[in-house]
């Protein structure tokens, strides 16, 4: 298809962010738009030995960098923040072309990065200072927790949200003192080079942050066992193999990994609020969310009405490949996983599922287009019952009793995010209390949650260890320093003295440490 593309993306352009890429090995990647399928530029792949020679470039700077002041730190990203929104056009034709997702996502994706440095401008100060505690001997000790960086963080981050995911979470990183090597997928890696040129342009060293592409297969062991800490956000069956990785070198690491993510409808609910969220839910970002929602649980009292009104919303969405705002909904990231998301409706409707509307890919709007599809009569035996689709593609379930709703939303391996809906505040939150995930939103399909950055944010069972935000964002990036003071030697028996006098004067001690509350 003929697709005129932005103007800031000249070939001068693009083959300066790519240039940041170390690459000695001569191979290359077939960067495309995803809209149309054609090069928007050769990817440089980093070798092993390219890799190596990142994190001692990072660990050089980091060196310096760790001795800044905080204040000096945060300096820079107080700069930055203006040069990320001052430049948000720029990024958001970066993101769609590279991913082909619509410009309302693309243009919300480059919010995320100032939103998370406003929120640790404000809290890095209190979380970085050293904090002074009791020591064993009241008045004559102290002890003081002080917080370290790690060294250069290791981030592997994911397509469908290249921008978010690879600067945000480098982020507080940065900000305890770490350096960062961080490593985009292929297919994504445009926006993020151009996050750490702004980052640059606001004052963070050179060489402090770093850029490696290559396949997974390819670059991540090498990235892993040359970092002292890893963030990775992806797949569930790559987490699992990274945390092994990670915890044969004995260095810590978050993982966000996969979702099966239900919608509980409780029988209070304003339907057409709920058939407004479930849109934005189910086909925002054409469903390649991590925490989207895949299942929908509605009472009998509210099914057919729901069912009728979404199925028609679902219809109205204007897909399209267009870089202005017009697209209600934009492509998927490639053809490969187009057939994957449609292989999952193919093997629902073959053990007895309904295709209730969509279900097609749409090669006349681009290669790797989807339309939005609804299924019923879902069950665990097909792929869109039991494992992540990340497409545009949800299950509609009837549910009798609250009981047996919650009962369903757990049934899974999964445990990422939740939704659930009700005019009775009090009685919606004692289901989202009931349900078995990290992070669930009433009436809200997943961004309330997301969004709410002084509160941390992962998942439970299958779906990651650790989490991104609120204080543990930022202090999972740092080791802890007790630093314990005694005025004078008297821990322990004096010269001389009899142990058993002085085992009766420490427990006579503990007792009065107790009543008084000295620790």
């Amino acid at each position: 298809m003929t697709l005129t593309r932005p103007a800031s993306l000249t070939d001068e352009f693009l083959e300066s962010l790519v240039a940041r890429v170390p690459s000695t090995g001569g191979g290359t990647w077939k960067l495309t738009e995803v809209y149309t399928g054609e090069v928007l530029v050769e990817l440089p792949q980093s070798t092993p030995g390219d890799i190596e020679a990142a994190f001692a470039t990072a660990r050089e700077a980091q060196a310096e960098w760790s001795q800044w002041s905080v204040r000096k730190r945060l300096a820079v990203f107080k700069r930055a923040h203006t040069l990320f929104v001052d430049n948000a056009e720029t990024t958001t034709d970066l993101i769609q072309a590279e991913s082909g997702k619509n410009r309302r996502m693309a243009m919300e994706e480059t919010c995320d990065p100032p939103m998370v440095m406003s929120h640790y401008l404000k809290r890095a100060p209190k979380l970085l200072a050293p904090t002074r505690r009791g020591g064993p001997v009241p008045l004559m000790s102290s002890s003081t927790e002080i917080r370290q960086p790690k060294g250069v963080v290791g981030i592997i981050a994911p397509w469908n949200f290249p921008f978010a995911t690879g600067i945000s979470d480098a982020i507080p990183a940065l900000m305890a003192g770490n350096g960062i090597v961080l490593k985009p997928d292929n297919k994504t890696a445009l926006s993020p080079l151009y996050g750490v040129s702004l980052l640059e342009q606001a004052g963070l060293p050179k060489g402090l942050f770093q850029v490696v592409c290559g396949e997974g297969p390819d670059v991540g062991p090498t990235l892993i066992d040359q970092a002292n800490y890893v963030m990775f956000t992806g797949s569930t069956a790559t987490g699992r193999m990274i945390g092994e990785r990670a915890g044969r070198n004995l260095i810590d690491c978050c993982l966000e990994l996969g979702g099966k993510n239900p919608m509980v409808v409780l029988d209070d609910a304003v339907v057409d609020d709920v058939v407004t969220g479930a849109l934005f839910g189910v086909f925002g970002n054409t469903g390649q969310i991590c925490m989207h929602i895949e299942r929908i649980y509605l009472p009998d009292a509210l099914y057919d009405e729901f069912r009728t009104k979404f199925v028609a919303a679902a219809e109205g969405l204007r897909l399209g490949a267009s870089y202005d705002f017009e697209p209600e909904l934009g492509s998927l990231i490639s053809v490969d996983h187009r057939d994957r998301v449609a292989s999952h409706v193919e093997d629902a409707v073959a053990k007895g599922a309904t295709v209730v509307t969509g279900g097609r890919a749409r090669p006349d709007l681009g290669p790797a287009f989807f339309e939005p599809t609804v299924l019923e009569g879902v069950t665990k035996d097909m792929l869109a019952g039991s494992c992540e689709t990340f497409g545009p593609v949800v299950a509609l379930h009837r549910y009798r009793t609250v009981d047996e709703a919650v009962e369903l939303a757990n049934d899974t391996d999964y445990g990422l995010n939740a939704s659930v809906w009700g005019t009775d505040l009090k009685a919606a939150e004692e289901v989202a209390r009931r349900i078995e995930s990290g992070n669930v939103n009433i009436n809200d399909a997943l961004a309330a949650a997301y969004a709410s950055k002084g509160t941390p944010s992962g998942g439970v069972k299958q779906s990651g260890v650790g989490a991104r935000h609120g204080d543990q964002g930022l202090l999972k990036y740092t080791d802890v320093q007790n630093l314990a003071v005694l005025k004078k030697p008297v821990l322990g028996p004096k010269p001389g003295q009899d142990y058993a006098e002085y085992a009766k004067q420490m427990l006579t001690g503990l007792k009065v440490m107790r009543r008084t509350r000295i620790r």
